[in-house]
């Protein structure tokens, strides 16, 4: 018994591979047919990646050979997989705000440095010097501006923009403020998944009524991790400033805050460190500096990173209280404080502008593989 090719691919146009309209020899999913005597092997692409797809390729290839052409005909199948490659898109999409200039993430390696208190310093600071600004509190499980701005509790009304409902932040010193801490009473804890926390993010980030900001200032928790991540998949950061305390263990951590912003795959400016808790000044004792937490380490990091120390804010007790009653320490004039803050804010300012003039725009990352490897479009 011989088996005659066209006798094979007659039979083969009597059926379709899963998901294909066409049968499977128009469609092309039948790249090879051969013959010796009774065996015929067929080489067959199809689209579906899926076992059951592939093992009912099979079956219905024979099928249709030994109905059609020969009932004791053996064949062989080779199936060929040949699907597009699935790319995987986390939640949030990269895209710029309208009205907003400049996106300036504040970050820390490590809790407790003081990152919430240079955040509301600085946008303060910003504020006075006659700039639009913002504070998007993305802490998500420890949102602390709303105490720092006395708007504890204040909820975000809604508004219409353009026929689409948005929240509207909360203003307060002249600063438009929108946290997690809003919407959550003050004595629960925020306990959520990564997906979770970035659509409450998205949330904030895109129904809200931000306006016209010349910058807008992205709180971020401590450490490296999924919150992030969503951030600068979510928007185009303009640049970052890292917070630190002098001590060594904060400054290993601020390093790794810096290496984040800095690999290939994020590329984000950073603008400078800010060296926080530098010395403690008591109140009595103005001229006398104690460096409870070592002496210059975030200096000395800022050197061998290559990056600018913004500035070196110490540790004084009306600090502490500002941060407590929610009136942020650079609201007041002619003290160490507020000169500390005014030279961190103009440091910030020059290094942005530096960025801007130097630099192309930053591009929103993309998670573009299975393994949520990040990647920047170029």
């Amino acid at each position: 018994m011989k088996l005659e090719k066209q006798a094979i691919l007659n039979a083969l146009k009597t059926i379709s591979a899963p998901g294909e309209g066409e049968d499977m020899v128009t469609s092309g999913a039948v790249t090879n047919v051969v013959t010796f005597g009774d065996e015929v092997i067929v080489d067959i692409t199809i689209k579906n990646p899926s076992l059951q797809a592939k093992k009912k390729t099979e079956v219905e290839i024979m099928k249709a050979i030994h109905a059609e052409v020969h009932q004791k005909a053996q064949v062989k199948v080779n199936v060929r997989v040949d699907a597009p490659e699935k790319k995987q898109v986390n939640e949030i999409k990269g895209k710029p705000i309208p009205g907003i200039q400049n996106i300036i993430a504040v970050a820390s390696g490590k809790g407790g440095v003081g990152k919430s208190t240079i955040t509301a310093n600085l946008a303060v600071s910003l504020q006075k010097m006659g700039f639009k600004v913002g504070i998007l509190d993305a802490d998500i499980y420890g949102p602390s501006i709303p105490i720092m701005f006395d708007v504890q509790d204040e909820k975000p009304l809604s508004v219409k923009v353009d026929g689409k409902q948005k929240m509207k932040p909360v203003e307060s010193y002249g600063v438009k403020v929108l946290s997690i801490g809003f919407f959550t009473k003050p004595d629960q804890a925020v306990v959520w998944r990564g997906p979770m926390a970035s659509k409450a993010l998205n949330q904030m980030i895109f129904d809200a009524a931000w306006g016209e900001l010349d910058f807008l200032l992205v709180d971020l928790p401590p450490g490296t991790g999924d919150i992030h991540l969503s951030i600068v998949q979510a928007m185009p950061l303009t640049g970052a400033v890292v917070v630190s305390t002098p001590q060594n263990v904060a400054l290993a951590d601020a390093k790794k805050g810096v290496a984040m912003f800095q690999q290939e795959s994020i590329n984000v400016p950073v603008l400078g460190i800010v060296e926080n808790m530098a010395w403690f000044t008591p109140e009595e004792l103005p001229e006398n500096k104690y460096y409870i937490f070592g002496k210059e380490g975030a200096r000395n990091l800022a050197e061998d990173l290559d990056v600018r120390l913004l500035a070196q804010v110490p540790l004084v007790q009306s600090i502490r209280e500002a941060g407590d009653v929610g009136r942020p320490a650079a609201l007041q004039d002619d003290t160490i404080l507020s000169e500390a803050f005014e030279t961190m804010t103009r440091n910030s300012v020059e290094e942005l502008v530096k960025r801007n003039d130097n630099l192309p725009p930053t591009e929103a990352v993309k998670i573009t593989t299975m393994a949520g490897c990040a990647a920047v479009k170029k």
